[in-house]
């Protein structure tokens, strides 16, 4: 078991930055690969970005690439989501996901997810 708490979120203008983060406990977190999804009001979940157990690998939903930094530091048992250029498409409730096999960008493949932390960006 992997248990995961997301902090960070908040209420930020258009062109701000947010630093999300994700603190596990549990299992071991390098042996689980770390994703970050995000669900708005009236859509379903969808993929943001991925890490693998190393932290050597890093993927991304096409939409955030270039604005969005994802990273984990598993001597501290802790992932980040660095959100840069946010946009009001981005206010969503952001979740944190692990997993020792995932496909990245498919939700049901992960296995442990936090409670969810919530990003409104105003325009």
């Amino acid at each position: 078991q992997v248990q995961l708490v997301e902090s960070g979120g908040g209420v930020v203008q258009a062109g701000g930055s947010l630093r999300l983060s994700c603190a596990a406990s549990g299992r071991t977190f390098s042996n689980v690969a770390m994703g970050w999804f995000r669900q708005a009001p009236g859509k379903e979940r969808e993929f943001v970005a991925a890490i693998t157990q190393s932290g050597r690998n890093t993927y991304y939903e096409d939409a955030v690439k270039g604005r969005f930094t994802i990273s984990r530091d598993n001597a501290k048992n802790t992932g980040w989501l660095q959100m840069n250029s946010l946009k009001p498409e981005d206010t969503a409730v952001y979740y944190c996901a692990a997993s020792n096999g995932v496909l990245w960008n498919i939700a049901a493949t992960y296995a442990y997810w936090g409670q969810g932390t919530q990003v409104t960006v105003s325009s």
